[in-house]
């Protein structure tokens, strides 16, 4: 980035919730933004870092908002109040077209509410700017192109040149975020803006219920360290506990499976 321009970043934070108690808090995709931003404030004289909520605000939430702006000493973040059940892509387009940062972090997926994963797909293509997903690291930026690392399957990483303005979600291999410090948490300001709410009418025709236990899933990678991703890489399945059938019956091959999904947790 041109040292004479102000290298603005803005991170798109949300409400988490906690996988046991159900609790609001801070949401770890979200977080890890913050700690990506914080990175590249440290290495740039000359960034500008913003925080922004577009949602409902009250006592029980306004706990885990705070949150944000106490990892890094923030004084205060944006705050786009909108009503439950509100499409918040509109209102954050229109405020990040006329706030015009260079640089936009939000996570991969929402921990409550829908959790599609589509906002940032969608804001992007609303802002007509360029949209990495997967960002594990974010390297440098020169003269207006960030040069960033995705994470892919298998602990692998692929290299990215993105020019900004651009919208890029985190992911968990990112860097893990440091805790929030009470005094700056409590101390932090939120810079309200009440705007019009617009119904999220795709929402408003779904038929929400609990969600079930899902199936036990096979074991997914992920790996911190180059020495751990070229372990994952170079790892071959284990063998030795396998078994072979040739020539037996249907009833025979169905027993087999049927024992083998029930070893690895697949039916309960």
């Amino acid at each position: 980035m041109q040292p004479d321009k102000a290298l603005d970043i803005a991170v798109l934070v949300s409400l988490g919730r906690h996988p046991l108690t159900g609790r609001p808090r801070r949401a770890d995709h979200d977080a890890r933004g913050v700690e990506l931003a914080l990175g590249v404030e440290s290495q740039y004289a000359n960034a500008q870092l913003e925080l922004v909520h577009a949602g409902a605000c009250n006592t029980e939430s306004e706990t885990a908002l705070r949150s944000y702006p106490g990892m890094a000493g923030l004084p205060s973040m944006t705050l786009l109040e909108q009503e439950e059940g509100a499409d918040v892509i509109p209102v954050l387009g229109d405020y990040l077209a006329q706030r015009e940062p260079q640089l936009v972090l939000t996570g991969c997926r929402a921990e409550r509410g829908e959790g599609s994963g589509l906002l940032p797909y969608a804001l992007a293509e609303r802002l007509g700017w360029p949209v990495v997903n997967n960002l594990a690291v974010i390297e440098r930026i020169e003269n207006g192109v960030a040069t960033v690392l995705q994470a892919l399957p298998r602990g692998q990483r692929k290299r990215l040149q993105v020019r900004l303005p651009a919208l890029m979600s985190v992911d968990s291999a990112a860097p893990a975020p440091r805790q929030s410090a009470f005094g700056p948490a409590r101390r932090a300001q939120f810079d309200s803006q009440a705007l019009a709410s617009e119904p999220d009418a795709e929402l408003a025709q779904w038929s929400l219920s609990a969600a079930r236990k899902r199936p036990k899933r096979l074991k997914i990678v992920k790996a911190a360290s180059a020495r751990e991703r070229f372990k994952a890489a170079a790892a071959k399945a284990e063998g030795g506990s396998g078994q072979v059938l040739d020539g037996v019956s249907a009833d025979q091959g169905a027993d087999a499976i049927l024992k083998l999904l029930n070893e690895e947790g697949v039916l309960r």
